[in-house]
């Protein structure tokens, strides 16, 4: 499995931890235990869940929690006025906040990956418009933090 997947794993199994968190009032500790433990790598109800880079799950779980107070600043300002992050469905919020973490703190990650692999994981859970509104978040995002990555035509 190359690196890629295994990140495309850690960022899945991030998104699922948070939403895990925040439903079931969890702490980060005990959701990166009972995921490395219990999910990633692993069957659950015959579906099996995706191998992941380890080090990076941790980084953007614990990232996500320790600067979430920057982190949901930071999308709400770019969310309609009359729709704040908390009113966003819990899964969604949960992409936000793994794709705005990536986005202000793994600057060895570049945006457009960023951005293309959380739309992907968004397409796991959603069909419609929930995918646009993460990519048009994120990719907002993405300019005002990295805006000099979008000065360099896309490959």
């Amino acid at each position: 499995m190359s690196r890629a997947e295994k990140r495309r794993g850690a960022r899945l199994s991030v998104v699922q931890a948070l939403y895990e968190m925040e439903i079931g009032g969890r702490g980060v500790v005990e959701a990166m235990a009972e995921f490395e433990h219990f999910w990633i790598g692993k069957e659950v109800e015959e579906i099996e869940l995706p191998q992941a880079e380890i080090a990076f799950f941790r980084d953007i779980l614990s990232g996500v929690v320790r600067e979430q107070r920057l982190v949901d600043r930071t999308v709400d300002e770019l969310l309609a006025k009359d729709w704040p992050l908390k009113r966003v469905e819990a899964v969604v919020r949960a992409i936000l906040r793994a794709g705005a973490y990536e986005l202000a703190f793994r600057k060895d990650v570049p945006a457009r990956a960023v951005i293309s692999e959380y739309v992907a994981v968004a397409r796991a859970f959603y069909q419609g418009e929930e995918i646009g509104m993460v990519n048009a978040v994120l990719d907002r995002m993405a300019r005002d933090f990295r805006a000099d990555e979008f000065d360099i035509p896309a490959a």
